[in-house]
């Protein structure tokens, strides 16, 4: 996972996972005995009874009471592995959860290590109850370099990651994990990790700095030899708030997480993110001529694309900005949004390595009444692709308050793009340049969907500031779309907010295309 980046005054600090042992009687000893019913060599403690319930009673608990930060020890031989060293350190798959129960699901443990210093519980359902699971050496592969510890010597755990059939029927790839404070990522068919989803942002970009709430536990159902789906539960504590959760995971050509969660504030909750995304956007055809890059364009997403309750479709380029940009769409829940990757050959990136081009997109769908409230987009500046300086959220209207629990649910799809309704023309690409004299900016926008038919069609064009000139709409029949262009003399603005679709008639051909240009 990619660090959020810390250079503009406001605390981002580094990601860390936070966990504790949770007190509904629950064992969290190194010195359980070993559980028949999980494979061995998997110890565990004793069993206990669950339901979602539980969870919500607890996070209901702990909000009444005075955050406790976690506490946990780390090895010391642990502590001193370099980050290639523990990328190094691998559950061994021979001893994959659920591994000889034919079952269509497998559950890898990762360990403590690199940015992940603080142990988080994850149990597992068998035969109706749960058990707590307890990792020791002798499950972990050890790259070169590393000394293994006594092969019983207890790991604490920082996550999970599950494997399934995705692809092949001979190949159990991972889709799905989760790890560090409350992060996840997945892949559907044949695409591989890049944005993350998250439990829960709070005061992103806020000066006072970001709090970042943890998963502190997580229980795993054991799922049927026949299911599609798996269910996980989690608890998620901060000191500003706790909350229950609940995940439906379906993997597939799309993989879906249908979410369910309730939040119990400690204290006034102002800056919230409902079902927020983080990804990296470096550069692409719009702006990469002040990064001296031999790639075309490097992201994991290209753009912020977002259907409104009254059905407009509206597309969003990202930028790397010169400064932190935060920028706010709607004042009504969505019918939908996401952090999507248009950007699909080989070609766009020329990265054989990073295969940008398979990285997914993802789109959320409410599946409750969210009450008024915008999408927000956060744009970070930087310099580097190890970097995510993108975030997207959902931001209720309303401050949530102690004692007034809150629930959002919301499905989530891992996918290549979401599907424009048929006719609706899609931005591919958006360019930006210099006019010949220097003194105006052209834009070149590419639609297609829309059919290559000018006739009857209009552009329609607002600007917050500046000068709009030469606006023109042209056949593009190298992609079998349409071309809108313009020219814009910012007239001494720092800052001017763009807006275009296609229309014939009254009625819009093309999605609406947005863009923030600012001068630096």
């Amino acid at each position: 996972m990619r660090p959020v980046l810390a250079e503009w005054g406001f605390a981002l600090p580094v990601l860390r996972l936070m966990s504790v042992c949770w007190g509904l009687a629950l064992l969290c000893s190194a010195a359980a005995a070993a559980a028949a019913a999980v494979r061995a060599p998997v110890p565990a403690t004793p069993t206990y009874e669950f339901t979602f319930n539980n969870v919500l009673a607890e996070a209901k608990r702990r909000a009444a009471t005075a955050y406790v930060p976690p506490r946990g020890t780390m090895p010391a031989w642990l502590q001193r592995l370099s980050p290639d060293q523990y990328r190094g350190l691998r559950f061994n798959t021979d001893n994959d959860i659920w591994r000889d129960d034919d079952l269509p699901f497998r559950l890898d443990l990762l360990p403590l290590g690199f940015n992940f210093q603080t142990p988080v519980a994850v149990s597992a359902l068998e035969r109706g109850q749960f058990i707590d699971l307890v990792a020791t050496a002798d499950m972990f592969l050890f790259g070169p370099g590393v000394t293994p510890p006594p092969p019983k010597s207890p790991l604490p755990l920082s996550g999970f990651r599950i494997r399934s059939r995705i692809n092949t029927s001979k190949v159990w790839d991972e889709f799905l994990v989760f790890q560090g404070a409350s992060y996840f990522r997945a892949v559907a068919e044949n695409e591989v990790y890049g944005l993350s989803g998250r439990g829960l942002a709070l005061n992103t970009a806020e000066p006072s700095g970001e709090e970042f709430p943890a998963f502190t536990h997580f229980w795993i159902e054991r799922p049927g030899r026949g299911a599609t789906e798996l269910v996980l539960y989690a608890l998620l504590d901060s000191e500003s708030t706790t909350g229950a959760y609940r995940f439906t995971v379906r993997p597939g050509p799309e993989t879906s997480v249908d979410v369910d969660m309730t939040l119990f504030p400690r204290v006034d909750l102002h800056v919230v993110g409902i079902a927020p995304l983080t990804s990296m956007f470096l550069f692409d055809e719009t702006n990469r001529g002040r990064l001296d890059d031999y790639r075309p364009e490097v992201h994991d997403s290209d753009g912020l694309q977002i259907t409104t309750k009254s059905g407009e479709h509206l597309w969003r380029p990202l930028a790397n900005p010169a400064k932190l940009q935060v920028s706010t769409f709607t004042s009504e829940p969505p019918q939908a949004f996401g952090l999507i990757q248009r950007s699909r050959g080989q070609i766009d990136f020329e990265d054989l390595d990073a295969q940008y081009e398979r990285r997914p997109s993802a789109w959320i769908e409410p599946r409750s009444e969210w009450g008024p409230g915008s999408v927000e987009l956060v744009e970070i500046p930087s310099g580097r692709e190890t970097n995510d300086n993108i975030v997207a959220f959902f931001r209720p209207a309303a401050t949530l308050s102690p004692g007034r629990p809150v629930h959002f649910a919301y499905h989530m799809g891992w996918l290549a793009m979401p599907k424009l309704p048929d006719g609706m023309g899609m931005t591919i690409a958006t360019r930006s340049g210099a006019s010949v004299d220097g003194r105006r900016r052209v834009f070149q926008i590419d639609f297609t969907g829309a059919g290559e038919q000018t006739d009857g069609l209009r552009v329609d064009l607002g600007a917050s500031a500046g000068r709009i000139s030469n606006v023109m709409l042209l056949p593009n029949p190298g992609i079998h779309g349409l071309r809108a262009s313009f020219e814009l003399d910012p007239n001494g603005a720092d800052l001017i907010e763009l807006r275009l679709r296609v229309m014939r008639d009254n009625r819009p051909l093309t999605e609406t295309w947005l863009y923030r240009w600012t001068a630096s």
